[in-house]
């Protein structure tokens, strides 16, 4: 599969702080959650325009003053063996690097991490691991995911997990088994669900949020795995 750019937001406050980033979106992703908010991404790729790569280092050359950082997101950005190059051509130009990614390819990870390509690393947890298949739509090799987790807290670049949750999937004791699982990592996210957003699954727009409330409680109870551990998207 041939690395494909499919998107750019010139502009971000939010997606690596304190950095002011440009993110960049990479079409393709080899899991099919209902709840994805960029299915163009996903399915009918095609009918998206693809920025070309002269295009998007151009833009990053004219940009430098007032950029510090590249996200890279999708879709899965591992899945691209070009994906190394790309960043060191990102890096040359003066960019801190943060990759979004759903951990299931561990060797490339293995290779960014080693190679201190990537700054920073902000890896999906779809759930406990026991209801990842549901979540994630497809059948996970847990063990790639589990072994993904444990590069990220034993490297040296920065880093954060976070779940994406939804009542349908994220019961408290699935919240306590992910605090089980993660305990000692530097950072966790509970990213609140939005039903607002276009979706993979248009079904999933008739589930309602949690409350802030529940919110805090899943907060609460991830606090005694983790140090730091804040609620996204509210």
């Amino acid at each position: 599969m041939s690395l494909k750019i499919k998107g750019l937001q010139k502009t971000s406050l939010i997606d690596y702080p304190p950095y002011t980033c440009c993110v960049v979106f990479l079409s393709g992703c080899n899991f099919r959650c209902g709840f994805c908010h960029n299915p163009a991404l996903l399915v009918e790729v095609a009918k998206t325009p693809t920025i070309h790569e002269a295009e998007f280092f151009g833009f990053l050359e004219k940009r430098k003053r007032w950029l510090d950082a590249v996200c890279i997101t999708g879709g899965e950005p591992c899945l691209y063996d070009e994906l190394p190059d790309f960043i060191r051509k990102i890096k040359r130009l003066g960019y801190k690097v943060k990759l979004d990614t759903n951990g299931s390819n561990p060797d490339m990870l293995e290779g960014l991490i080693r190679s201190g390509l990537v700054d920073y690393i902000a890896m999906d947890i779809k759930g406990s691991l026991d209801e990842y298949d549901e979540i994630a739509g497809v059948a996970v090799d847990k063990e790639a995911i589990k072994r993904s987790v444990s590069l990220i807290m034993d490297g040296m670049a920065d880093y954060e997990f976070r779940t994406t949750v939804l009542p349908r999937f994220h019961k408290e004791k699935d919240i306590i088994r992910i605090g089980e699982w993660l305990k000692g990592s530097k950072r966790f996210v509970i990213q609140q669900f939005r039903n607002d957003r276009e979706m993979l699954d248009s079904g999933f727009k008739e589930e309602v949020p949690y409350s802030l409330k529940e919110l805090k409680r899943f907060r609460e109870i991830l606090a005694g795995f983790i140090d730091d551990v804040e609620i996204r998207n509210i």
